[in-house]
């Protein structure tokens, strides 16, 4: 069974040319599978019943795993045995009615303008690392990319005099545009505190850490929680907090749903339709408060 994983992984790398994220993602949920059926004394994809899979979800369920994780094991699960039968390596799908528990639609968390503002002023920028960690958050909320596009830029991606930076995501690019507040801190940042970490100019890496090594997630996660703590915020801040909030404060500025789709790199604009029912959430708010005969 270990083996199909690891074949049906190298599919997806090599053929569908899935993201590294993506393909750590399905061998987890997968490796799990794999475990609980060994446990079973299940060792052959071939032997793999719909009980034997159902049961599996169950034990998912009755362990309270969280609906989001679940859901996402089913579609690891189904997306191997779909590849699997179209491969003529099985005779029959085993998953094919295999469904995911009802998942709850929550609005994505967002931060207020205001909260935006605190955040951003929380770093040092006397300091190296704070004129760093400046340019980060200035950078991702100008531009509302993933983190791991943030964590990905290379110095030639940015573009300093025409004021934009090259976004890859899963060998696609996309430009986006940046606003003179985060310019301003990028050469900054170039110009004071990059030099001071970066030893080997051999690293191409935008953004690094102290050691002058690529930033990494959990890296970035705790700069990001530490000033939000610093801020004050209430909730559970991410990195794609910053990224909801851009889409919703452009969109409340003006910003039309196709040019905040191509920012975003939504390939279907349904996805980026969400933040404008946010946004018509809010203006109603503001109606029902300031007009005198609401």
């Amino acid at each position: 069974m270990e083996r199909d994983i690891r074949e049906f992984i190298s599919y997806l790398h090599n053929t569908k040319k899935t993201s590294n994220n993506t393909e750590v993602s399905y061998q987890r949920d997968l490796k799990k599978m794999a475990a609980y059926l060994s446990g079973r004394g299940i060792r052959e994809i071939s032997e793999v019943s719909e009980l034997d899979l159902q049961s599996y979800i169950s034990e998912m369920e009755r362990s309270d795993f969280a609906t989001s994780t679940i859901s996402r094991s089913v579609a690891s699960i189904r997306a191997l045995f779909q590849y699997l039968f179209k491969e003529g390596r099985i005779k029959r799908d085993p998953s094919d009615m295999l469904k995911p528990p009802k998942v709850e639609k929550r609005a994505p968390e967002i931060l207020s303008v205001e909260d935006v503002d605190k955040l951003l002023r929380q770093p040092d920028t006397a300091t190296p690392k704070g004129i760093r960690d400046t340019a980060m958050l200035e950078l991702l909320y100008a531009t509302g990319m993933r983190v791991s596009e943030l964590l990905h830029l290379r110095i030639e991606d940015v573009n300093l005099d025409f004021g934009y930076v090259s976004c890859h995501d899963n060998g696609k690019e996309r430009i986006i545009p940046i606003g003179n507040v985060s310019r301003k801190a990028l050469v900054q940042y170039m110009e004071n505190a990059r030099p001071v970490f970066v030893r080997d100019y051999n690293e191409k890496a935008l953004f690094t850490n102290c050691s002058g090594k690529a930033m990494s997630r959990q890296g970035f996660w705790k700069v990001l929680k530490g000033y939000a703590d610093e801020a004050g915020i209430q909730g559970d801040i991410t990195p794609h907090t910053l990224r909801h909030s851009f889409a919703v404060h452009m969109l409340q500025n003006g910003a039309d749903v196709k040019s905040v789709q191509e920012m975003m790199g939504h390939s279907d604009i349904s996805t980026t339709q969400i933040y404008l029912g946010m946004n018509m959430n809010k203006m109603r708010d503001v109606y029902m408060r300031a007009h005198p005969r609401h």
